[in-house]
């Protein structure tokens, strides 16, 4: 892919996590991609303001901030991408929408983790949501180290995050609208039960170029594969990478 040039890619957090989640991508991208972590409110940097429990209200806060950010980080060769892991992929999702209707749309939309939109099982979130229903989805997406989970105080600040994101996701609605036309990259886990062959669907969401990277590993894949993903979204977005960064085998489809 030719070189254009440098990218801001703003990156938004799965469920329960903050703009600390990209603190190794921060470290470990390439020249010419900056890494910019969005903090959702009630979370590190903004754990003192209150949590948002729907999905267009946060949204709404988020098209905002970033637009005021946007402006700030603004120069003549400026180009901006939305990634997004999981919940964040939906957000990174609905903000291209926003960012396409305002007519400064995203240079490309990377979505990780997640089902298509209109594949989503919408009763996902639908159970209960009290600390052992969350413990227990904790659990199953083996993506929290033990000495975590069996920290009472550390739960104690994670666990209300984590539930008024789960009810963000559970006040997400698909609807249909026209198409981005910005290309999108989906990336999937070979082993990630929570979302399976859904990822794959993105490729209906756009009218520009799909791909689909699919990676070893579960739910948290990208953890374990830091240098081959950020070299793999770098070349997707014409930034040069060197070529002994793409060193993990993935299998890539694309249409």
């Amino acid at each position: 892919m030719s070189t254009l040039g440098p990218v801001t890619l703003w990156c938004l957090p799965n469920a329960g996590a903050g703009a600390a989640a990209y603190a190794e991508w921060r470290r470990a991208a390439p020249a010419g991609l900056t890494i910019r972590p969005v903090e959702l409110p009630g979370r590190g940097t903004r754990i003192g303001q209150p949590l948002c429990e729907s999905f267009d209200a946060l949204c709404d806060r988020l098209e905002h901030e970033l637009r005021q950010q946007r402006l700030l980080a603004e120069s003549a060769r400026s180009r901006h991408a939305l990634f997004g892991h999981s919940m964040g992929a939906l957000l990174a999702y609905e903000l291209a929408h926003r960012w396409q209707a305002e007519g400064e749309p995203a240079c490309a939309l990377l979505v990780s983790g997640c089902p298509a939109p209109r594949l989503r099982d919408p009763d996902r979130f639908a159970g209960p949501l009290d600390d052992a229903a969350l413990m227990d989805h904790l659990r199953e997406l083996d993506g929290t180290p033990r000495e975590l989970l069996e920290h009472e105080e550390m739960m104690a600040l994670t666990l209300p995050v984590l539930r008024a994101d789960f009810r963000v996701c559970a006040s997400y609605r698909h609807r249909e609208r026209p198409l981005l036309r910005c290309p999108l990259h989906a990336f999937g886990g070979r082993d990630d039960r929570s979302v399976g062959g859904a990822v794959a669907g993105w490729g209906h969401e756009t009218e520009g170029v799909f791909t689909l990277d699919w990676y070893d590993g579960g739910h948290f894949f990208l953890r374990e594969h830091t240098g081959s993903m950020l070299a793999r979204i770098g070349a997707q977005l014409g930034v040069p990478v060197p070529a002994a960064a793409a060193s993990d085998t993935v299998e890539v489809s694309a249409c």
